[in-house]
C-alpha cells in the first residue's frame, strides 16, 4: 500500500465568537488550515566543476582511467545532504601511435611506446554557468540500476547508476553520466529510494550542472590505460 500523501496542514488560533472554531468563555479554539494543494517536495542531483578523483571504465576491449567530478544529492524537505562522485566525459576512441625505440631497429620491440587518443564529447550548460534539468519523467529502476535521461536540442544523454563494469551505452544515448560510489551504485540507488519514500509524494527531481572551466577536447593515454595528457577546448 502506497503512503498516504503529505498535506500541508497549519495551526491557527481563534477567540472569535463568531467561528465555530470558538471555544467559549474567552478561550481560543484550534483552527486547521490547508493549503490549496498538496506539497510536492523535490529532490536535486548538482554535478559540479569540482573534479574527485578517477575511475577506471571498459570502453570497447580496453579499460581506461577516466576523471571524476562531485555529485551531490539534497533535496527541499530533509536538507540532507551526500556526496558522490560522476564523470563527465564521454569518449570515443580515434587512433593509436607507436614510437619506437632505438632497439626497435635491432627487433626489441618491448621497449615501443603505444599512445592511444580519445576525443571527448562534452556536455555543458549553453549560457549560463548552471544549467537545470527536470529529469523525473525519464526514469529507469531495476534491482541494481537506476537511470534518468534527458534530451537538449536533440542530445540525449543518460544518467546511469549501477555497476560500472556492466555500463554499456545504449544506442540512442549521445552522451552520458555514470555516478560512482564505494559499492556498485547502490548507496546511491538506496539514497534515491529512501528520499522519494520519506517525502511520500512522487517527488521533482532536478539535475544542475555546473559549467567547467577547463573542458576537455582529447585524452591521451598508455598502453595500460593511465591519462598522459589532457588537451582543452
Amino acid at each position: 500500500m502506497s503512503p498516504l500523501p503529505e498535506l500541508n496542514l497549519n495551526l491557527g488560533m481563534t477567540n472569535n465568537p463568531g467561528s465555530p472554531f470558538y471555544g467559549g468563555k474567552g478561550e481560543e479554539g484550534v483552527v486547521v488550515r490547508t493549503d490549496s494543494g498538496l506539497k510536492k517536495h523535490t529532490i536535486t542531483l548538482i554535478i559540479s566543476d569540482q573534479e574527485a578523483g578517477s575511475i577506471s571504465l571498459k570502453l570497447g576491449e580496453k579499460e581506461i582511467e577516466v576523471p571524476t567530478y562531485k555529485l551531490t544529492v539534497t533535496d527541499d524537505k530533509t536538507e540532507e545532504t551526500e556526496a558522490y562522485q560522476v564523470t563527465r566525459d564521454t569518449l570515443s576512441f580515434v587512433k593509436s601511435k607507436t614510437k619506437k625505440s632505438f632497439l626497435s631497429f635491432f627487433g626489441f620491440k618491448r621497449f615501443d611506446k603505444t599512445s592511444f587518443l580519445y576525443d571527448t564529447i562534452a556536455f555543458e550548460p549553453q549560457v549560463e554557468n548552471i544549467e537545470k534539468f527536470d529529469i523525473s519523467r525519464h526514469r529507469k529502476l531495476t534491482h541494481e540500476l537506476l537511470t534518468y535521461e534527458l534530451e537538449r536540442d536533440g542530445q540525449k544523454v543518460m544518467l546511469y547508476a549501477g555497476d560500472i563494469n556492466e555500463f554499456a551505452k545504449p544506442e540512442h544515448i549521445n552522451q552520458y553520466f555514470v555516478v560512482v560510489d564505494k559499492d556498485g551504485g547502490k548507496s546511491f540507488i538506496g539514497d534515491i529510494l529512501y528520499r522519494e519514500k520519506f517525502l511520500k509524494l512522487t517527488p521533482k527531481v532536478e539535475l544542475h550542472l555546473i559549467k567547467r572551466k577547463k573542458v576537455p577536447k582529447n585524452f591521451e593515454y598508455d598502453d595500460k590505460g593511465n591519462i598522459k595528457k589532457v588537451m582543452y577546448i
